[in-house]
């Protein structure tokens, strides 16, 4: 039987790995690589963002180990590393199936508690 402390640290840790889902940019990556490893330039293209930004979340998604990276002659391709990440985001896009306008419409959206 798991104790407090332990379902605690699972919950913080959790929080850690949606709080990485949640960042805007960070998702919008992790979607474009689903389809194909893409380059950093690739990326800024695609995203409309920075050079240094999309690096940066690259970065952190890089250090949790949600992607890998490759790197070819001068040029580096990132993917993603687990099949699981595939699994959470086709979860993510069923559960926003049934409950997308729900969520769209609810007021607490945003809130930190």
């Amino acid at each position: 039987m798991p104790t407090r402390t332990s379902t605690a640290t699972e919950v913080q840790v959790a929080c850690k790995l949606f709080n990485g889902f949640a960042d805007r940019t960070r998702l919008a990556i992790l979607l474009e690589l689903v389809r194909e490893e893409r380059r950093v330039t690739d990326l800024v293209q695609a995203l409309g963002g920075s050079q240094g930004n999309i690096s940066g979340h690259l970065a952190c998604l890089k250090e949790c180990g949600l992607v890998v990276d490759r790197p070819e002659g001068r040029q580096v391709f990132y993917r993603i590393a687990h099949p699981e990440v595939y699994d959470v985001l086709r979860s993510a896009e069923a559960l926003l199936a049934v409950t997308g306008p729900a969520i769209e419409l609810c007021s607490n959206f945003g809130t930190k508690s």
